[in-house]
């Protein structure tokens, strides 16, 4: 891997300056340089070699997102991610080899949520962290996004990433599940192919894994609907994709 030694404008890094980047990766080589050209780019950037050091990081910082090499020795990179996602609602970016197709593919159902090919060009690898930080609300809130989204009585917190029911308790929410509900929450009502919530939800490539969107919606629905197995809010529509039935409102948050 070539790591240019290019500039950082200040228009790169006005949404990076404070975003903090988990780096685990067995390989010191790789590792090493990147976590250096990364703190170049205007990231703060911890380094764990395994996943048990990722873990053991993780009880004292909080990472914004987390870059994962796939092939680990001891708990490979998956079950990491996994973890990342499930109890530590992190956005997730793979580092994955030429021949892990299938690895790819299982990264992406389980939420990962973008990856890239050794070896890759450090600066596309910048660009798509600084994606998936914007996708995952991570980035700076424009003006006006202090809006929540109110539909059938639950509210989601686009800035806060946080989502109440009904009765006001707090509903634990993935990274994934989030862009997901999202995504038809700015289109109610409208039916939503899978290619399209792909594209909205994971971004370019991810149109080759249509299972992750059905494996998303299945989880969403365990989350916001009273019975998963007759979903009213999310209908599965037949050779189209999906479409989310109530009204949605954008209402204003409640000082405290």
């Amino acid at each position: 891997m070539n790591l240019p030694s290019s500039p950082t404008s200040p228009a790169d890094t006005q949404d990076t300056a404070i975003a903090h980047v988990l780096l685990v990766d067995d390989e010191p080589t790789l590792r090493e340089p990147l976590a250096e050209y990364l703190t170049g780019q205007g990231f703060r950037v911890s380094e764990a070699q395994s996943a048990a050091a990722a873990r053991t990081l993780l009880l004292a910082e909080h990472p914004d997102i987390a870059l994962v090499d796939i092939m680990m020795p001891g708990e490979d990179g998956l079950s990491l991610t996994r973890h990342l996602i499930e109890a530590q609602d992190m956005p997730v970016i793979l580092l994955t080899a030429k021949g892990e197709a299938t690895d790819r593919i299982v990264g992406l159902e389980i939420g990962a949520d973008d990856y890239v090919t050794k070896p890759f060009e450090p600066r596309e690898l910048v660009a798509r962290i600084r994606s998936v930080l914007r996708r995952a609300g991570r980035a700076a809130p424009s003006p006006g996004e202090d809006l929540l989204y109110e539909f059938e009585g639950w509210h989601l917190d686009p800035v806060k990433h946080r989502l109440t029911d009904p009765a006001g308790a707090v509903i634990a929410i993935s990274t994934a599940e989030f862009r997901m509900l999202t995504a038809f929450l700015d289109h109610p009502r409208s039916v939503m192919s899978r290619d399209r919530l792909l594209d909205m939800v994971q971004g370019r490539e991810a149109q080759l894994f249509d299972r992750a969107v059905d494996n998303q919606v299945s989880r969403l629905r365990r989350k916001i609907e009273e019975d998963s197995r007759d979903p009213q809010l999310i209908q599965t529509v037949r050779g189209g994709g999906y479409r989310f039935t109530p009204d949605v409102t954008r209402v204003a948050a409640k000082a405290g």
